[in-house]
């Protein structure tokens, strides 16, 4: 009778005979489906044996499967106390910390959680000032692009650098109140760049180039 296990490998197969999961090595489809247990029991005159000896198997698998069983539960009762444990530890720092963040410093029971909780806001405040910072340079580098094409020629003072005259720029009247600042952030940016440190100055400066 032909089967429809894959071949030359090892796997679990049901036996035919005693239907239990057991290992095998097929090298044809032909194969038979019988493990090395039952090789004995083929055929009709040894039913009495076999009955036995698929008895004396399955009690013997049982008492297997029972022994895992009793090992995984007594593992798990050792790993759920120690969850447990680990949970309750967690809840009284929970439990300490929101102490300390309502304001009753006196009444903390470790000087080291409230240099936690204070070290953690300064970072936060830190980050939160570093992205308003990245966010302002953006702003002041696309300023500073619209800017540079609306830049007023020393040689043509009546028109700005986009071709229009001075007074109907609207772009050159809405730079001017900000100009100042924008030269501050570009100097201070130049000294940044020069110095090899980190800067935020467009990929169009010529102190790029």
């Amino acid at each position: 009778m032909a089967h429809s296990y894959p071949l030359y490998v090892n796997v679990l197969a049901q036996c035919f005979c005693c239907q239990s999961l057991q290992p095998f090595h097929f090298t044809s489809a032909t194969d038979q489906v019988v493990c090395g247990h039952c090789l004995r029991h083929l055929g009709a005159e040894k039913a009495e044996q076999r009955d036995a000896d698929h008895i004396k198997l399955w009690l013997g698998q049982f008492a297997a499967q029972q022994e895992t069983l009793h090992e995984l539960e007594a593992t798990s009762t050792a790993t759920i106390a120690e969850r447990d444990a680990e949970i309750a530890a967690l809840a009284a720092q929970v439990a300490d910390l929101t102490g300390i963040v309502a304001g009753r410093f006196d009444r903390g029971p470790d000087a080291g959680l409230r240099g936690l909780l204070e070290t953690e806001v300064l970072k936060r405040a830190e980050r939160k000032a570093e992205l308003g910072q990245r966010r302002t340079d953006a702003a002041m580098a696309v300023l500073w692009q619209i800017d540079r094409l609306h830049t007023v020629n020393p040689a043509d003072p009546q028109h700005c650098g986009c071709g229009t005259s001075v007074a109907a720029c609207p772009e050159t009247r809405a730079l001017g109140p900000v100009r100042q600042a924008l030269g501050d952030w570009e100097a201070k940016n130049l000294k940044l760049h020069a110095a090899g440190q980190r800067h935020s100055l467009p990929a169009g400066h010529p102190a790029l180039a």
